[in-house]
């Protein structure tokens, strides 16, 4: 019998989080997040870093490939590791409803312009 992976139960504070903080506040907490990952040496989450310190977001279950991945998914200049802005950018990819809100006030601010 294979063993199968037990799901994770994720619940997506991010649009909760934006509503009670507004946009500014987002970022700040945001770059919170940022700063408990980053290697100190490097000033970018690196997936030693990432592994080192995935327990303070309750990530400590995930697996090597699981950070890699989280880390390729978000890499966008290709150096291996997330800086600042790739993490922010990432947080935001992976919150479907922040998203979908974000699209609705772009288009509604669109429509009132145009």
């Amino acid at each position: 019998m294979a063993s199968q992976r037990a799901e994770s139960s994720f619940h997506d504070f991010l649009p909760t989080m934006a509503h009670k903080l507004g946009g500014e506040g987002l970022i700040g907490e945001l770059c919170n997040g940022f700063n408990l990952l980053v290697d100190g040496d490097r000033g970018v989450i690196t997936f030693d870093s990432l592994k080192r310190n995935s327990a303070l977001l309750g990530l400590q279950d995930l697996s090597d490939d699981d950070l890699r991945c989280m880390l390729r998914e978000g890499d966008f200049d290709g150096d291996g590791a997330l800086n600042q802005m790739e993490f922010c950018v990432l947080m935001f990819r992976l919150s479907p409803e922040l998203m979908e809100e974000s699209e609705f006030l772009l288009e509604e601010a669109l429509r009132k312009e145009f």
